[in-house]
């Protein structure tokens, strides 16, 4: 039915009325036909480029994530191992699968041999896997926004666990970085431990490292742990150094 032909019948049902009467009822079921015409939104889930809905897989592997990273958080390598590997066994179509392989191959070289140092050349200091005392390596970039911010953490925690640990920092000086911007960060970040420039990132390679910042603890030449240097709470570093 259209416009007019509703707003006859309406007109004859209601008797006479007024021409700005008949207007005003036009324009409303005008835009009652125009709301009329338009499809139903669809659910958030089934819009283009959102997210798809979590599925009953997706949330165990969650939760199996969760546990994982409270037994990283807790230097209990195994029990996370296991959980890890049950994700990318019984859910390895989740979002979560992916992260668990990552996190896996990460850890999985906690208990091996430390690969040997090559370095290329040192800004400042030097270092060697020092079997008196253990060594956190920690891998990062000067155009890095989240190494500028972790880099200069490094300097307070070297002070004040100088007696159990040593800390080295490792570049490769990639993308528009320079061995003189390398420096001046140092400098101005007021970094005193030993930085080198890793030789052909084999370092990296050797300590699967896929994004930076990352880092690593060696101790009597075995690789003890894996992570992100954000991870090395007072706590933390207690329960695995003692």
């Amino acid at each position: 039915m259209t416009r007019i032909l509703a707003s006859l019948v309406l007109l004859g049902l209601v008797g006479c009325a007024s021409k700005q009467e008949v207007t005003d009822l036009d324009a409303r079921i005008k835009a009652l036909e125009e709301k009329l015409a338009k499809p139903e939104a669809a659910p958030a889930a089934n819009k283009p480029g959102a997210p798809p809905a979590s599925t009953p897989e997706d949330d165990a592997a969650s939760a199996l994530m969760k546990e994982a990273q409270v037994a990283i958080n807790g230097a209990n390598f195994d029990l996370a191992k296991a959980k890890l590997a049950e994700i990318s066994e019984k859910y390895p179509e989740t979002r979560a699968a992916k992260a668990a392989t990552r996190i896996a191959a990460e850890i999985g070289i906690i208990g091996t041999d430390a690969p040997t140092m090559e370095v290329e050349k040192w800004f400042q200091g030097k270092a060697n896997w020092d079997s008196k005392k253990a060594t956190l390596v920690v891998f990062w970039e000067q155009w890095c926004p989240h190494c500028k911010d972790e880099m200069p953490k490094m300097q307070p925690l070297s002070e004040k666990w100088s007696s159990k640990l040593q800390v080295v920092g490792m570049t490769k000086v990639t993308k528009k970085s320079t061995d003189e911007l390398v420096t001046a960060f140092l400098s101005e970040n007021k970094i005193k431990f030993p930085v080198g420039k890793e030789k052909d990132g084999s370092l990296s390679k050797a300590f699967m490292v896929t994004g930076i910042p990352a880092a690593a603890i060696v101790k009597d030449g075995k690789i003890i742990w894996r992570g992100h240097p954000n991870k090395l709470t007072e706590a933390f570093l207690t329960q695995l150094l003692g």
